[in-house]
């Protein structure tokens, strides 16, 4: 069975990431909730996006059980927060060269985890 991961393969998925963090960084009004060391952050969400994203288990294999939700509890993620997150994404996803099916079938998988990492 085809996956994301396998459709969109490990160096675009780490590009993506990098573009998505160049956003949330330099370009949102989220930049103030992330407050670790940039790289670990991306490093973290790569891990993430691959096993989310139907490729190997790095996150878990690094870290444990993603647990995202608890992970997120200690930032204030609120509806402003989610919409921003997702403004980001789709951006991102946008200034890549996916096929535009591709890009759609991509961005649709954030919205629901975004909703779920809302806790404010």
């Amino acid at each position: 069975m085809e996956t994301l991961y396998s459709k969109i393969g490990p160096e675009k998925l780490k590009h993506l990431v990098d573009t998505f963090y160049d956003l949330v960084f330099n370009e949102s009004d989220i930049a103030h909730l992330f407050t670790n060391d940039p790289s670990l952050i991306r490093d973290k969400q790569y891990r993430f996006l691959t096993q989310f994203l139907g490729g190997p288990q790095l996150y878990t294999s690094e870290y444990g059980h993603p647990r995202m939700r608890m992970r997120h509890m200690p930032h204030a993620i609120d509806n402003d927060a989610r919409i921003e997150w997702l403004r980001c994404m789709k951006l991102a996803i946008s200034k890549m060269d996916f096929d535009p099916e591709l890009a759609e079938a991509l961005y649709n998988c954030f919205p629901r985890v975004a909703a779920h990492m809302q806790n404010r």
